[in-house]
């Protein structure tokens, strides 16, 4: 049934797209800017700190533990008549990386509290992410879902331990602190 999904989604193929697709993939470069860029301003360092804890805890657990667990073959190796728009991964197609670290820093910023106005752009631009995956053909449906899933809870578990730890020692960022709460 994926794989009907993703032929799916081949049949919506245009040069447009065609262009599009990858530089949207390759988008996940805004998503290790946008912590570095928070952090600069003092009022936005908490949400800099979230957003790169569920970032870097994505990574560990969607590319370095989960993806050699489950060591699932990609769509294109298994149906290799499709022609890709990019490099062909060398890696496991489960979790889906690119959704899961652009996911992570969604949840961060979302759960962090800043930029209330960002948060709507950011998960578009996310689920673009998402849909970028299949319409290469390198993941599977529920590699993408997968990988959301675990960006969601690395973003709310890096939330949880800045609440928790971080701001209740440094003098700095405890002032922030009542913000993380709403």
């Amino acid at each position: 049934m994926e794989i009907q999904i993703l032929n799916t989604i081949q049949n919506m193929r245009t040069p447009l797209l065609d262009v599009l697709m990858p530089l949207i993939s390759n988008g996940i470069v805004v998503w290790f800017l946008l912590p570095v860029i928070l952090f600069i301003r003092k009022s936005t360092r908490k949400a800099g700190l979230i957003i790169f804890a569920a970032i870097l805890l994505d990574i560990v657990l969607c590319n370095l533990v989960m993806k050699n667990v489950f060591q699932r073959i990609r769509p294109c190796d298994v149906n290799t008549a499709v022609t890709l728009l990019v490099q062909r991964p060398t890696d496991y197609s489960f979790p889906s990386g690119h959704t899961g670290l652009s996911f992570a820093a969604v949840s961060g910023l979302w759960y962090s509290g800043v930029h209330k106005n960002w948060r709507i752009p950011a998960l578009v631009f996310a689920c673009l992410i998402a849909f970028s995956r299949l319409y290469l053909y390198v993941h599977y449906p529920t590699d993408v879902l997968a990988g959301a899933a675990v960006g969601v809870l690395c973003g709310w578990m890096a939330y949880k331990f800045f609440q928790m730890h971080t701001f209740k020692r440094c003098p700095e960022i405890s002032s922030h602190a009542a913000g993380l709460k709403s």
